[in-house]
């Protein structure tokens, strides 16, 4: 099969088609490109500010925040500072151990060493 654009003989729809008049819409007028590549002039009276003064504000405004977060953190009781849990933990049952190596709980299928007591995924 080969695709050529001699090949594709498909019309094109009314809405598919853009006129002339539609694309002098979307241009911007030269008013518009002035406005645009001007930039705005400071108020008068207005003192303009350097990079460095603006980081080093930045930076002041990121501590005090900081500082603020951690005085929240400190003024939460023991019991609000603890998440609650919101899955319910069962005990080990019977028919489970306890890998050695990776500490999750496992059921004895999947158990590779008896000795060491180690799980199919870390023997």
């Amino acid at each position: 099969m080969k695709d050529t654009m001699d090949d594709i003989d498909e019309p094109l729809e009314d809405e598919d088609v853009v006129e002339d008049e539609e694309l002098d819409d979307l241009e911007p007028t030269e008013a518009d490109l002035a406005d645009a590549t001007v930039p705005p002039e400071p108020a008068a009276g207005a003192e303009v500010e350097s990079i460095q003064e603006l980081l080093v504000k930045q930076e002041a405004t990121e501590e005090a925040e900081a500082e603020e977060e951690d005085e929240a953190a400190i003024a939460l009781t023991r019991d609000e500072r603890l998440e609650p849990l919101d899955a319910r933990v069962v005990p080990m049952q019977a028919g489970e151990f306890v890998c050695k190596k990776c500490y999750l709980v496992k059921h004895r299928s999947q158990l590779a060493d008896k000795k060491k007591m180690l799980c199919r995924d870390c023997a």
